[in-house]
């Protein structure tokens, strides 16, 4: 029997999906493959708590690990940190790579860009070095 995510969970999925995928994901996780789709859901947010803050892999260069990847068309955009996000505002930017079709380069991402702009999280992305991410 399914059991349900957390509150907390299902509000970090919000956060990081575009409301279509989100859609999608929590009606999957009411299906006959609802403890996939929970486990995904857990997996997520797992991640994004964990997920080291800005400033928090500096020095780390091609080692520091890319926990999320986005994508559209034939872009991509790989999450190394997220926003500290001190005043509670939510979290606005994030650093990683992006690849644009012209070869990766690291930089800050706005994820609420990438979602208004149809961006897809990868829910079978498998966490990797940035130096990996430039091969």
């Amino acid at each position: 029997m399914n059991t349900k995510p957390t509150p907390e969970a299902i509000a970090t999925l919000r956060t990081l999906t575009t409301s279509e995928q989100f859609e999608v994901i929590t009606d999957a996780m009411m299906g006959e493959e609802g403890d996939h789709f929970i486990e995904i859901i857990d997996r997520i947010h797992a991640t994004w708590q964990a997920m080291p803050k800005t400033y928090e892999t500096d020095g780390q260069g091609c080692s520091a690990l890319a926990r999320l990847h986005y994508f559209i068309g034939g872009c991509d955009w790989w999450i190394v940190e997220k926003d500290a996000d001190p005043d509670h505002a939510g979290q606005i930017q994030a650093f990683g790579i992006a690849d644009l079709g012209m070869g990766p380069e690291a930089g800050y991402i706005s994820i609420p860009e990438l979602l208004e702009n149809g961006a897809e999280l990868d829910l079978y992305f498998t966490p990797k070095r940035m130096g990996e991410l430039h091969d």
